[in-house]
């Protein structure tokens, strides 16, 4: 569940409204409204995945800049969306919640008719920061559409699982529409889906009451511009190497804004991060699990979805298909993560999911050209799905505990701003890792045979270089998540009792 999206909930109370049919059914179709929104934004995080080596080939990207695909939109959306909740608050969610609805689908159009990766990556960032502005309103909406008790309950139901299988749906979506259609589609399909919800906003959902605030635009600007240039320069280093000027310029600049974003929370009235929340050595450990975590999880799909393509020849709609068994385990065991914490604790079951999690990235870490799918790639597929599904419910609950009432709804935009940052960095760390291990792979090429047998022999060369990367990409992820069980044990389960986290 997209937590950030609970941003400032606490200020609004339930509209009292008549319970007659009509009133149910337009209720209905507000909460119709507001969920296409969010199922939208949360499938374009991974729909784009499974079109990556077609947008590659169409736009010439070359390996290390593709991730930028993914960290365009990533970043932006992380970056951007604790102001996003607080702009709701000021100017009123409905206004904001469309505002940003507009941003993405016109962004959404320019990437479909991209013709160059510049004007991608640009529509891209510009597709994150329309999320930003809409996703907080949307459970806030929700909640003042929904009197407290069954209907709101299950209102938050379908909303959770929304936003849970948009991921997996992405992955299948993308094969479809990359496959019979064309990878453009997989982005000229939010236009007519978000018209609508444009359109239908005014007409079924109620604006909120504005609240007296302030923007905190500088903490927003340097937070977002400083993480950009850190993904850059280590995405730059892939290609151009640690002494590149412009590798070296970018991560001197980004400390430089991180520093100023610090300086600017410490200082501001109302900060857009108040620094307090990371008082507590439990919640500060939970959010750098976090990041550890979807740091890996995002390689994994990266690099697979290009491993299951390009080296096992399946078709987009194949790739896409092949993640269904991991995204479909990660929800089967999610659900039932909350009877399993309140039975055997938190920290146990957050070790207990971590497990698997290490032991099927160390697995992928295996890869070999010869590799197949159901010998390489299903089992440590399962063991990640399975362990993700357990350990994200408790991790999310460490990450709330104790949050003092004015800050809830920081703390839990926190949690998604975490998850969305650390994937993009993760990635960019990963990257870097491929192109320096692919490179000295693709050094000791053959010599001294015929020329076909030299092509044939170089293209193996170049296969296995690139296989050898991403193996190599898989055992840093693994080193990730073995960090973030160090964390856990170390931090999470030392600071807080069992109680405090259970509830």
């Amino acid at each position: 569940m997209s937590t950030s999206s609970i941003s400032s909930v606490r200020t609004q109370s339930p509209q009292s409204s008549p319970s007659g049919p009509r009133s149910r059914d337009r209720r209905g179709v507000a909460l119709a409204i507001v969920l296409g929104a969010q199922l939208m934004i949360i499938l374009d995080m991974t729909v784009v995945n499974i079109a990556l080596p077609s947008i590659a080939r169409g736009l010439h990207f070359s390996a290390p800049s593709l991730s930028w695909v993914l960290s365009a939109y990533t970043l932006t959306f992380g970056g951007l969306l604790l102001l996003g909740g607080r702009a709701g608050d000021i100017l009123g969610r409905r206004r904001v919640f469309v505002a940003g609805i507009l941003l993405f689908t016109a962004a959404s159009l320019a990437g479909g008719l991209a013709t160059s990766a510049p004007w991608l990556l640009t529509a891209r960032a510009v597709q994150g920061a329309g999320g930003a502005l809409a996703s907080p309103a949307v459970l806030a909406l929700i909640t003042s559409s929904f009197a407290e008790g069954r209907e709101r309950a299950r209102a938050i139901g379908l909303y959770t699982a929304v936003s849970m299988g948009g991921a997996s749906l992405g992955l299948v979506l993308g094969g479809v529409i990359t496959q019979w259609v064309s990878w453009r589609w997989v982005l000229f399909i939010n236009v007519p889906i978000g018209a609508a919800v444009v359109l239908a906003a005014p007409l079924f959902l109620s604006e909120s009451q504005r609240l007296p605030g302030r923007f905190d635009v500088t903490g927003a600007l340097t937070s977002t511009g400083g993480m950009a240039l850190l993904v850059f320069a280590f995405i730059r280093a892939a290609s151009s190497g640690w002494g590149d000027a412009a590798t070296v310029g970018a991560f001197v600049i980004a400390a430089a804004l991180l520093a100023m974003f610090l300086i600017t929370e410490s200082r501001a009235r109302q900060p857009i991060t108040p620094l307090r929340l990371f008082a507590d050595r439990g919640r500060s450990g939970s959010y750098l699990a976090r990041l550890l975590l979807v740091a890996g999880m995002f390689g994994m799909f990266f690099f697979l979805t290009q491993f299951v393509q390009d080296i096992l020849g399946f078709s987009p709609l194949q790739a896409g298909v092949a993640f269904v068994p991991t995204t479909a385990l990660l929800f089967a065991v999610s659900r039932a993560a909350p009877w399993l914490m309140s039975r055997f604790g938190p920290t146990p079951l957050m070790v207990t999911g971590l497990l698997p999690v290490v032991a099927g990235m160390a697995w992928l870490s295996r890869l070999t050209p010869g590799s197949g799918y159901l010998s390489g790639i299903l089992g440590p597929m399962l063991l990640l799905g399975a362990g993700m599904g357990i350990v994200f419910v408790p991790l999310t609950m460490a990450s709330l505990a104790g949050v003092r009432k004015e800050d809830s709804g920081a703390a839990s935009s926190m949690v998604n701003v975490t998850q969305q940052v650390g994937g993009s960095l993760g990635l960019a760390i990963l990257v870097t890792v491929f192109g320096a291990a692919s490179k000295s792979t693709a050094r000791h090429r053959p010599a001294g045979l015929r020329p076909l047998a030299q092509a044939h022999a170089h293209a193996q060369a170049h296969q296995a270089a690139i296989v050898h990367g991403m193996a190599s990409a898989f055992a840093v992820a693994a080193i990730f998540d073995v960090c973030a069980l160090i964390v856990i044990l170390a931090v999470i389960g030392s600071s807080r009792k069992p109680r405090d986290l259970a509830g």
